[in-house]
């Protein structure tokens, strides 16, 4: 297994697609990985969230079930994730590449300041508002 890096790595989730968030964040310097160029596609997130912990990178996602999924959330907490999740639904490629390109800093200050695990969601106008903390996620492994 590789060592997680110190370097910021965004990892986008499947649900984003593969191309406005990408092209996004590249043009701003950001790394990123893509959720198809390393897991099945049909991986379900509780396989591949170990890994991309292990990895250090953080996620990036709409899926908002993840913060109310027990199982979901566990798997977080486990695995030390950081994770941000887009508020709003119902979003373009191009009106959720906008939000995070307008977060990015935002959400780089967040990482310095938040220990992982967490979940925070990112708003329409790239607010950054802390959702699961680590203590919240934490709490989660002690339920069955």
């Amino acid at each position: 297994m590789s060592e997680p890096s110190t370097e910021i790595v965004f990892f986008i989730d499947r649900c984003l697609g593969k191309r406005y968030i990408v092209e996004a964040l590249k043009d701003t310097g950001i790394t990123v990985e893509i959720h198809d160029d390393h897991f099945p596609q049909a991986a379900q997130d509780v396989t591949w969230m170990p890994e991309v912990g292990k990895r250090g990178w953080i996620i990036l996602t709409k899926d908002a079930a993840i913060g109310r999924n027990q199982l979901e959330r566990q798997a977080v907490a486990y695995a030390g994730i950081r994770m941000f999740a887009l508020a709003s639904q119902n979003l373009s490629g191009r009106e959720m590449a906008e939000i995070f390109r307008v977060a990015i800093l935002e959400m780089q200050k967040f990482i310095e300041k938040n220990p992982a695990p967490f979940i925070a969601k990112v708003y329409r106008e790239g607010k950054v508002k802390s959702w699961k903390t680590q203590a919240d996620l934490l709490a989660e492994l002690e339920k069955d």
